[in-house]
């Protein structure tokens, strides 16, 4: 039957960007181990009682260039996954590009990266939830605004390069899913971030910086961006013809708003426009619903974590904490659809934010590296099972039409693509591509 619960999902770590000028590619499947165990980590969700695992095909091994891609590796795992009846939600581009792209400033990209898209949709075509690209804004700063990444730029005009690209590349790869799968959902998972002057001094660049992190979302959703915003934008790259474009998409109407907080989510700026990282001030319920007035679409909590520290009960905390923020949002009326701790696993150098490739484990998994569950794997098994029944009773108005894998087949289920393509049919946006 079709699920309408509550999302207790995790993830499987993809990241994938390059450093060292393109050099070094971090591919974090690799350093944790999943290409070799990946049975074993889809057996875990298993024992944590997860249906719902954040998930994609690496995208540097499988697109191997314009129509070319090898399947081998995810016709592997997806199959699995399927006869799991695990439900994914598939990212398709995690912090990097194929080396034959080169990286988020090349204009090719977003048309290119939509028939990767619909390829992988035509292959999978039981997989009905996307991220087609995790965390644009993130992977737009630290790629072209920061140098860290890919691109290594750091500039304005690196940044609104990239991330017209990457916010491109995301809505034409909903518009050729959606030609696939009409019922297709999209979980956005973006970083909501925060920035806190320091003094008065501070307070105007903080103030840009807090106009400036809604930008991905707002082209993504056809919101018309603040004023200051889209002179920033023009002077720096975009054109009339570019941003009208995202105005006219009109794609948010397929869409769940999930939002990743952990504790360098917020910032301290000081007088000269530097920040840092402030700690947790307000927290995940407060931001979000920052978020939530200005989108109003349901909300997806898609990524936390917090090291396990020297007492071996700090993820612990962090978990309870942020569950109890979830809450607190549902409570106050937002339409809460899901909780994502992140990842699976442990993660490795993500304590240098993937700059360096040292090697050092970071105690982030609900799992070790050598597939030992952690006190924060415990504690979520036995949220994920006092809460999994608890939840959905709440309410019977807000229902998720997710079709799970086992039932892609049966008749309510086609009956419901049938249906949700006459309706797109019905009240077309105008063409994103030309034909």
């Amino acid at each position: 039957m079709t699920a309408s619960t509550f999302l207790f999902a995790t993830g499987i770590e993809n990241s994938y960007p390059t450093i060292n000028g393109g050099r070094t590619r971090i591919d974090e499947m690799e350093k944790c181990g999943h290409y070799t165990l990946w049975k074993t980590d889809f057996d875990l969700l298993d024992e944590i009682g997860s249906r719902y695992l954040r998930y994609g095909p690496p995208i540097h091994t499988t697109w191997l260039g314009p129509g070319r891609y090898d399947w081998d590796f995810s016709d592997l795992t997806f199959g699995e996954l399927n006869r799991r009846n695990v439900v994914p939600i598939v990212d398709l581009c995690h912090f990097g590009v194929p080396d034959w792209i080169g990286d988020f400033q090349n204009p090719d990209f977003p048309e290119l990266f939509a028939g990767y898209a619909q390829a992988f949709a035509e292959r999978f075509p039981w997989v009905q939830l996307y991220t087609p690209v995790n965390e644009m804004f993130v992977c737009a700063a630290f790629s072209a605004a920061y140098g860290w990444w890919n691109e290594q730029l750091a500039s304005d005009q690196a940044f609104v390069t990239a991330l017209k690209h990457i916010v491109k590349a995301n809505v034409l790869a909903m518009g050729m899913i959606l030609d696939v799968r009409a019922d297709a959902i999209f979980i956005q998972s973006e970083s909501s971030e925060h920035f806190h002057p320091d003094c008065p001094n501070a307070i105007p660049f903080a103030e840009f910086y807090n106009a400036r992190r809604f930008l991905p979302l707002d082209l993504n959703y056809s919101r018309r961006v603040d004023s200051d915003m889209f002179i920033y934008l023009m002077d720096n790259g975009m054109s009339r013809e570019e941003y009208e474009f995202f105005m006219r998409a009109n794609l948010k109407r397929h869409c769940i708003m999930g939002n990743d907080y952990y504790v360098t989510n917020e910032h301290l700026v000081s007088a000269n426009g530097h920040s840092s990282a402030s700690d947790e001030v307000f927290g995940y319920a407060e931001i979000t619903r920052q978020y939530h007035d200005r989108y109003r679409l349901p909300v997806m909590h898609t990524e936390t974590n917090v090291k396990e520290g020297p007492s071996g009960d700090e993820a612990v905390k962090w978990l309870w904490k942020e569950w109890s923020n979830v809450l607190r949002v549902r409570n106050s009326g937002v339409p809460m659809i899901g909780f994502t701790w992140y990842s699976l696993t442990d993660q490795v150098d993500w304590d240098t934010a993937l700059r360096e490739e040292n090697g050092t484990v970071n105690p982030l998994g609900l799992y070790d590296l050598d597939r030992n569950i952690r006190a924060v794997g415990r504690s979520y098994r036995q949220l994920i099972h006092d809460w999994c029944q608890v939840l959905p009773a709440q309410s019977i108005c807000l229902q998720l039409p997710i079709t799970e894998p086992r039932d892609f087949d049966e008749p309510f289920a086609r009956r419901a693509r049938t249906s949700m393509k006459w309706i797109c049919e019905r009240t077309p946006s105008e063409p994103l591509m030309p034909s």
